[in-house]
Order: C-alpha cells, then sequence, then structure tokens
C-alpha cells in the first residue's frame, strides 16, 4: 500500500508502507548494535550491509521457493518487484544467518555473542514488518467482522498480523530482555528465540490463519508457516542445551 505518490520532473516517488517498517526495523537495529559498545563503526557499518544483503535475497527467494514458485517461473519479471510484498520470514532468517557466519569469520567475532545481540533485534524488525503486512493486507486469517478486520475483495479476516506483531515482537522482545539481565551462556538469546518464535508462528499459524491459497494444507491441518516453524523449534531447543554445555567463547 502506497503512503503516497508524487511526480517529479517525470518521476513517481511513491514510498509503502512495506518499506517503510522496513526502514524503521532497520535504523533501530543499527541504534541497538550501536548501543552494545562491542562493535566498531565499520563493523557496524559492514554487518549491516551483509544482513540487509542477507534479509532482501533471503527473504525475496525463500518466498519464491515456499510458497509460490509456479507464478515466478511462468512470471520472471515480478521476482525483483519487492514492494509489493512477497518475503518469507523463514527464507530470511535463513539469509541473515548465513550473513552473521560470513561476517564472525571475515572479522574475527564470536558468533554466538553475535547472535544474541542480533536475537535481540529481530523481533522489534518482525513488529514492523508485521504491521507491514496488515497494512498491506497480506497474511490473512479466518472470517471475521470485528475491530482492526482486513477488508479485501473476497471479505473480511482477522487480522492475523497484528497479532504476530504481539507475539512474535513485543512479547519476545520483552522475554528475551528479562532473560538477558541474567548470567547466561553465549547463544542463550539465539536459541530462546528460536523456540519462542517457531511455537508462537505455529499457534497462529494453526488457530488463526487460513492457508495460502495456492498451497493450502498439508496432512489435513498444517499450513506451510507452520512447517517451516516447527524445526525452528527442535533446532532451538538443541541449541538450548549443547551451548549450555559447551564453550562458546571461541
Amino acid at each position: 500500500m502506497k503512503i503516497f505518490e508524487l511526480d517529479i520532473f517525470g518521476f513517481t516517488l511513491a514510498p509503502t508502507y512495506y518499506g517503510l517498517m522496513y526502514i524503521i526495523g532497520f535504523l533501530y537495529g543499527i541504534w541497538a548494535l550501536k548501543k552494545t559498545g562491542r562493535y566498531t563503526e565499520s563493523q557496524r557499518e559492514s554487518l549491516f550491509l551483509y544482513i540487509f544483503a542477507g534479509v532482501l535475497l533471503g527473504g525475496r527467494i525463500g518466498y519464491i521457493l515456499f510458497y509460490d514458485l509456479g507464478k515466478y517461473i511462468s512470471e520472471p519479471s515480478n521476482i525483483l518487484r519487492v514492494w509489493e510484498g512477497g518475503m518469507s520470514f523463514h527464507g530470511g532468517f535463513l539469509g541473515v544467518v548465513i550473513a552473521l557466519v560470513v561476517f564472525a569469520k571475515l572479522k574475527n567475532v564470536n558468533f554466538w555473542k553475535l547472535a544474541d545481540d542480533i536475537a535481540l533485534i529481530i523481533p522489534v524488525g518482525l513488529f514492523f514488518g508485521r504491521i507491514g503486512n496488515y497494512l498491506n493486507k497480506e497474511l490473512l486469517g479466518f472470517p471475521y467482522t470485528g475491530p482492526l478486520a482486513v477488508q479485501i475483495s473476497s471479505g473480511s479476516y482477522f487480522p492475523s498480523p497484528l497479532l504476530e506483531a504481539f507475539l512474535e515482537g513485543l512479547v519476545i522482545f520483552v522475554i528475551l530482555k528479562l532473560v538477558a539481565q541474567k548470567i547466561g551462556f553465549d547463544g542463550k538469546l539465539a536459541a530462546l528465540f528460536l523456540i519462542l518464535y517457531g511455537t508462537f508462528r505455529t499457534i497462529v499459524e494453526l488457530f488463526f490463519r487460513v492457508p495460502d491459497p495456492q498451497i493450502g494444507y498439508y496432512f489435513g491441518f498444517l499450513t506451510q508457516g507452520s512447517l517451516l516453524s516447527i524445526p525452528m523449534i527442535l533446532v532451538g531447543i538443541y541449541l538450548y542445551f549443547y551451548l549450555k554445555t559447551h564453550d562458546t567463547t571461541k
């Protein structure tokens, strides 16, 4: 959805709410990372270039592969139209993980400390991203006519992106902030993020979302989002107990 549209010397400027939410999330991330005091300005600049590439490429490629491959094979020109929506969190998350691994290796930074710092930033980005989904009328819930319902041509639907903004954004952020105040081990916040995100996303997918029409249900009840989120819970649990008993300072 466009915020406004302005013609300037034959060029059209039409920023979208979706893009604005991404910008807000990245600006918060830059500020939060600086506040940790653990990275130089040069490292922060490099890191966010890596993360930006991971989010953009991973999110877009993930959406194409996980949600609508047939459409993009038949209409490849749509691949670059990111401003219209069509980003996968799971793809973007994998892209960020790869970016962090590469960055940590090249810059000689402890990966798990870095992962913990980023784990505290992601929920804020998710919060604004889900608001963008809501304004873009994406991720529809079940038929619903109450407050904040999403209205499209086919009917009125539950605003599941707002519920996800609350759970995946606000609730996870508060929990991780509280946990971060206690002495723990490197990677603890990253592992907890995987568990919490996977759990909340699966709950929303199973009880509040309708499946993507081009995919439908797996096994009669699992949406694509829940199928991608359940492994996050399992990996998070494994990492939590593994990192708790192993040296992660190297």
